[in-house]
């Protein structure tokens, strides 16, 4: 459960006793897998200090964030070691070079085995720190999918997701609004598919981008925990 920080207004987060994996490290970057519950980047509140970045500077001191995962994902993540490697890294993130992948699985059968979600993301400023789908000021958003398998025991589908554009909260957004919420999302989904996981069930299971090193293509892979 989140406790209210009175004194600034801001959640404070329960403490992720879950470590930091490294996966692979270059001269350049170092690829690492974040367990969910964990922040990318200080919060706001400055109870809520511990994250990737800050553990990831204890033994790499001049590390910097190139690309974040939200707070209840987990998975694979790049950090870059050096400023060359922060801006070659960055630009592919830029430029939608990277390829990302992610596993999720969301209440109910999709009626088409692969598809696009093509629909425009904004800030809800009504409900934040919440998005919202929003043709008129949202920015143009899309992800690819695939049906990895259906059980109807329990009614929900295990997705291949391919996010094209990096939105905050974007393939929750877009799964809620065509109707298959990601389970245990405690931001889009009715109670009773919140309830249904004990977090929220959406992995980071590869990325690929090419090396600030020598330009060779990277694969970044996490085991999907679910």
């Amino acid at each position: 459960m989140f406790m209210n920080n009175s004194s600034e207004g801001l959640v404070v987060l329960p403490k992720c006793h879950e470590p930091v994996d490294i996966v692979r490290e270059e001269e350049g970057f170092v690829l690492l897998a974040k367990p969910a519950g964990l922040l990318s980047v200080p919060g706001r509140n400055r109870a809520n200090y511990d994250c990737v970045l800050g553990r990831i500077q204890l033994e790499y001191p001049h590390a910097s964030m190139v690309h974040r995962l939200d707070f209840d994902t987990s998975g694979i993540m790049v950090v870059a070691r050096h400023k060359r490697a922060h801006a070659a890294i960055s630009r592919q993130f830029e430029q939608r070079t990277t390829r990302k992948m992610y596993i999720a699985i969301v209440s109910g059968q999709l009626s088409a085995p692969h598809g696009e979600i093509a629909m425009a993301i904004a800030p809800d400023k009504e409900r934040r720190p919440r998005y919202k789908v929003c043709e008129k000021n949202g920015k143009p958003s899309l992800t690819r999918y695939r049906v990895v398998s259906y059980d109807a025991a329990t009614d929900t589908s295990r997705l291949v997701l391919m996010p094209v554009t990096g939105r905050s909260h974007q393939l929750r957004v877009h799964l809620s609004a065509i109707g298959h919420p990601i389970l245990g999302c405690q931001f889009y989904a009715p109670e009773v598919i919140q309830n249904a996981a004990p977090r929220l069930l959406l992995h980071a299971q590869e990325l690929e981008f090419a090396s600030p090193d020598d330009g060779a293509r990277v694969v970044g892979r996490s085991p999907c925990p679910f």
